[in-house]
């Protein structure tokens, strides 16, 4: 399942890079996690610059469905470039035919699922992504593989670190409820460097910070989605704090344009964060924000202690990235503001049911 907006992102980003993405034509890109989120529009960027003629891109699209969406990758069925298969990642796996890039994106991204798996999400942030380490050493044409860690990696900064740049070490709980991701992250990250020491294997990180858009979907828990299934259903607007933990937030066009760039031409063992830094937002100003944007009639919003008693533990008050090296490194900076993301983010539901995307 699309929509035009998505489309028109993807339209975007394949005009933007324009022969920046030249790399990948005639190679085959193995993406994992491929029904999420941020992987799902990837496939699409990849579907649109084969639309553009010249030797296509082959897309191995990996994912076991365990909260990614089928049907937001079923548009891309009957594409003969792309391949959909069922697998668990933390297992080995066998491509059957050579790869080229590597997009390591599967995992367990939300607070309120992955303290609900948290094995799961060990098992899949360190054992997948040692798999995946293990075929890109194994595969000698392998020219590049983004290994997707988090923002989370930093914990809760001191306020001198924020912005928060990549040699920042992190103020991270290793025996909270979100250690299980963190941690493991943390320690992904840990693979990817030594991977890349002992074997030359040209990994990049990716640490995206507060990445939103349309085909998120709305039951997946965090703070956007809630946000615009209240908007989508016209019903108030619950906070479970009391609004002042702030984020900076990045629009899925502008996250993924600078992704590719990592992907396509970052330096190997190196980590670069992705996101915007131009508004650091707190949640009751974003939930204000969103109700002018959804416009009349007046979306209220309510103020409720959450059913969980671990929803604010270890919660980070403050996350806004430095992102001096992606700019440094590349001809990108973010350039979606939060007022239009909202508005293309929530145009792109219209009247789909909580779950879509």
């Amino acid at each position: 399942m699309t929509n035009e907006i998505i489309r028109e992102d993807a339209r975007w980003i394949v005009d933007r890079m324009g022969a920046a993405l030249d790399p990948l034509r005639g190679t085959t890109f193995l993406v994992t996690g491929a029904c999420g989120f941020l992987c799902s529009f990837v496939l699409d960027v990849c579907a649109e610059l084969n639309r553009r003629g010249g030797k296509p891109v082959r897309v191995l699209a990996v994912d076991n469905f365990a909260s990614g969406l089928p049907e937001r990758v079923a548009h891309l069925a009957d594409r003969s470039e792309f391949k959909l298969i069922t697998h668990d990642v933390s297992q080995p796996f066998d491509p059957g035919e050579p790869v080229h890039w590597i997009w390591h994106g599967a995992s367990v991204a939300s607070p309120t699922f992955y303290r609900r798996f948290p094995l799961e999400t060990i098992d899949v942030n360190v054992n997948g992504t040692r798999q995946f380490l293990e075929l890109a050493r194994k595969q000698p044409g392998v020219q590049g593989m983004v290994f997707m860690s988090t923002s989370e990696i930093y914990g809760d900064p001191t306020p001198d670190a924020i912005p928060t740049p990549e040699t920042y070490r992190g103020f991270v709980s290793c025996t909270g409820p979100r250690a299980c991701y963190d941690e493991s992250k943390r320690l992904g990250e840990t693979l990817c460097a030594n991977y890349h020491r002992l074997h030359g294997t040209p990994i990049k990180v990716i640490r995206p910070f507060n990445v939103y858009g349309p085909g998120q979907r709305l039951d997946d828990k965090r703070i956007m989605p809630d946000l615009m299934s209240a908007a989508v259903e016209r019903r108030p607007i619950v906070l479970h704090s009391d609004g002042r933990a702030t984020r900076a937030f990045c629009y899925l066009r502008d996250g993924v344009w600078g992704m590719l760039h990592v992907l396509l031409r970052g330096e190997p063992g190196e980590a670069y964060n992705v996101g915007n830094d131009h508004e650091e937002i707190g949640m009751l100003d974003l939930a204000k924000r969103l109700v002018e944007v959804a416009g009349p009639p007046t979306i209220p919003i309510e103020h409720k202690v959450s059913d969980d008693p671990h929803y604010l533990s270890d919660n980070p008050q403050r996350r806004c990235p430095d992102l001096s090296k992606m700019k440094r490194s590349f001809p990108w900076s973010p350039e979606v503001d939060l007022r239009e993301g909202l508005s293309r983010c929530l145009r792109s539901y219209g009247d789909k049911p909580v779950g879509g995307a």
